[in-house]
């Protein structure tokens, strides 16, 4: 671990690096291909379907339109203009999205369909969703709402699958290339990509790319300026080979890695800032490493027997590692960090009969943690040594699932019906955790079963398939993890968790109704979901206080709900212009304990997404290489506050976070045939602002400049 921030002259070597290598590897290939988002969408449903009939509301976001247009600097910012969903930050390397209210483990991330998500997960914001770049990536697709019973455990708030790009396609060009740069003021940030592709032959193709990522301290808005040590490096590498075999299989082999050094938390040190309020804490140094390294193959094969139609079957392995340095204020040093090591494997197949098209498979996987704690002397030898990290250690936790959906067809095919159950056991075994009461060594196990149901259907209106309405039911479960069982670590700014044993699984029944229109010209849904809660694991205060922090633990806290509002929509109002909006509201309240005392009280849901809207105009002639748009995004005040959310002083500002409306003009130019060249300028009126439960402010105004060409 490192443990100083960037000399200048180590960061001008970085991003002069990325520049050398960008440039170099430039008219190196031949030309590449994209296909377009959102015209088929799979994760909703584990089947191709068109999103007009999809009985969920769903987003596709294309690679092309994230990186060329918007120029987004990580996978959660790729989020941020999907309605309902909050992008919060506890540093600038560490975004969460909410999504209808929840994050963390309650909103699940999947890479080409393998979940990112593991048993460390934690309560509340984390930092797993950076780990996926998306430069790497050929679509995002976004389900929001409960898909427990295709996905498991985790999957709540809403599921988010990272498609990566693929290789050039069969009867395509032989070799293709791609080069991408990334400039930000705000973020005195660099970043840069090269990425080869090819077909040896006509059954083999392959993709491999290397993003090098150099982030500065982030100036805020006018008033707050730079935010020191908020700055950090990342590297990523990522490889995806296709072999055909035969006329009805395919074997795909992936890998990403990636390397992410010296993130800080800087709300928790002397370096957070006091804008509107804010309390910062007293470390002098906390920051973080990241690992996460993927290797998957996938055999996918059609028309497998008379009654199996497709078959998918994926196995895995996955590393997850994080590494905390921190000094105190009285300058005592330590560090502490964790290794997930997950092994799985699933198998899906589909069945087209005369009762529907039934989807059903089998998913299994098994996580090995290991975790470490030790106090450093001044000379930076390791001193006294912990029994566990921020989980337990030597600890494993399983999960065997089996799902099945059927899509029934009626009225011509214009009504379709979804009925869905899954089947989840989960067991977790820790053999080292530390008692929170005598401080010895002692062993955490448990294990839940879960069966969970949904009921979706959809309705098209019209015979030209213009408008649809949808709506169902769906079941939800998140069995308790590693985290909820055996954390022992700070948990906001002034909590420290411990471990606990006796804990349920948390159940969620969501409603959802809402409308799809789509023309030539216009495209929008609309949604309304009613979320309801039963058994949530809360931190409750003990009473007590370690270390000068105090201490809660977990417990099933009762019931709630949550509930919103959705509008998506875009429109080409003439000939070359077009308007784009979303906005989103949304309440909730839930039991919770605010205090040692053992009666939960009502309460907001903590970090409730306040108010939200986008609106952007498009100035796009058809037979014109350049393009023009203007951006207004606001939010309202976030006031609703939870117990915990009126502590959080050192991320929430008393009384709530303020509301902001921040505008952003960008436009583009296509160079040459794939190559785009887009400059922005964000935050024109340079506010200071933050989304909200965040433990840094966004950037002031930010001129961004991004040149991507394939080749």
């Amino acid at each position: 671990m490192r443990r100083n921030a960037n000399t200048e002259e180590d960061r001008m070597k970085g991003w002069l690096g990325i520049v050398a290598v960008t440039g170099i590897a430039g008219g190196a290939w031949g030309a590449g291909t994209e296909a377009k988002p959102g015209e088929i969408v799979v994760t909703a449903t584990r089947i191709e379907t068109d999103p007009l009939t999809t009985p969920y509301t769903v987003h596709g976001l294309g690679g092309l339109e994230l990186n060329a247009v918007r120029s987004v600097r990580t996978t959660p910012d790729a989020l941020q203009s999907v309605p309902s969903a909050m992008i919060q930050k506890t540093s600038h390397g560490q975004g969460s999205p909410h999504l209808r209210g929840f994050t963390g483990f309650r909103t699940l991330m999947l890479v080409d369909g393998i979940r990112l998500n593991n048993s460390v997960f934690r309560d509340g914001p984390n930092q797993y969703w950076n780990t996926v770049d998306p430069l790497s990536l050929r679509t995002l697709e976004v389900v929001m709402g409960p898909s427990s019973v295709l996905y498991g455990s985790d999957a709540i708030g809403g599921t988010v699958n990272a498609l990566p790009i693929q290789p050039p396609p069969a009867g395509g060009p032989e070799w293709t290339g791609r080069t991408l740069y990334r400039y930000s003021s705000a973020e005195d940030s660099h970043v840069g990509r090269i990425q080869a592709g090819g077909r040896p032959d006509e059954r083999t193709g392959f993709v491999v790319g290397l993003s090098m990522k150099d982030f500065g301290d982030v100036t805020g808005g006018k008033d707050v300026g730079e935010q020191s040590h908020t700055g950090y490096d990342e590297w990523d590498l990522d490889a995806l080979v296709t072999r055909q075999l035969g006329d009805r299989g395919t074997l795909t082999l992936g890998h990403q890695t990636v390397r992410q050094n010296d993130a800080w938390r800087t709300h928790r040190t002397v370096y957070g800032i006091e804008w509107e309020g804010l309390k910062h804490g007293t470390d002098r140094v906390l920051s973080y490493d990241q690992a996460r390294d993927l290797t998957w193959a996938t055999l996918a094969a059609k028309d497998v027997c008379s009654f199996v139609d497709a078959a998918r079957v994926t196995v895995y392995r996955q590393r997850q590692a994080e590494d905390e340095y921190r000094v105190k204020e009285d300058a005592s040093a330590g560090e502490k960090g964790f290794e997930v090591v997950t092994w799985g494997a699933s198998m899906q197949f589909d069945s087209d009969t005369d009762l529907g098209r039934w989807v059903y498979g089998v998913e299994v996987s098994r996580d090995l943690v290991d975790s470490y704690s030790h106090k450093l002397k001044a000379d930076g030898s390791v001193g006294k040594t912990d029994i566990q990290g921020p989980v337990a250690d030597d600890a494993t936790y399983d999960t065997v699932g089996v799902f099945i959906q059927d899509a029934v067809p009626l009225m011509d095919g214009r009504l379709q019906i979804l009925p869905g159950v899954r089947y989840t056991h989960n067991r977790a075994d820790a053999d080292r955790v530390a008692d929170p009461v005598s401080g010895d060594a002692t062993t955490v196990e448990g294990d839940w079963d879960a069966v969970v149901g949904s009921l979706r259907s959809s309705l098209v209106l019209d015979s030209k398939e213009r408008v649809a309405v949808f709506g169902g039911v769906s079941q939800g479960f998140r069995a308790p993890n590693l985290s909820d069982l055996t954390r022992l670590d700070i948990a906001r700014g002034t909590e420290i968790e411990t471990p606990v044993t006796d804990l349920d699984p948390e159940r969620f029944v969501s409603l959802e109704a809402g409308v799809k229109f789509r023309t030539d010209r216009v495209r929008a849904q609309v949604a309304y979901y009613r979320t309801l809660i039963d058994d949530l694991i809360v931190r409750a205060p003990t009473g007590r206080t370690i270390d000068e922090l105090i201490e809660v633990t977990k417990k099933n806290s009762g019931q709630g709900w949550i509930e919103g509002v959705e509008l998506a929509g875009a429109y080409r109002f003439v000939q070359d212009w077009s308007l784009r909006a979303m906005a989103a509201w949304m309440d909730g309240e839930v039991d919770a304990y605010p205090t040692s005392d053992p009666d939960p009280v009502r309460g907001n849901m903590s970090r409730l997404m306040p108010p939200t809207a986008e609106v952007a105009v498009r100035w796009q002639p058809g037979a014109s290489r350049w393009w023009a748009e203007v951006a207004v995004r606001g939010a309202g005040e976030a006031d609703k506050l939870s117990a915990e959310d009126a502590r959080d002083t050192q991320r929430i500002p008393p009384g709530g976070t303020p509301g902001y409306i921040i505008g952003t003009v960008r436009g583009g130019v296509r160079v040459w045939n794939d190559t785009h060249l887009t400059a922005a300028v964000e935050n024109l009126t340079d506010e200071d602002y933050r989304i909200h439960g965040s433990g840094v402010n966004e950037p002031g105004r930010n001129f961004v400049l991004a040149v991507d060409s394939r080749f």
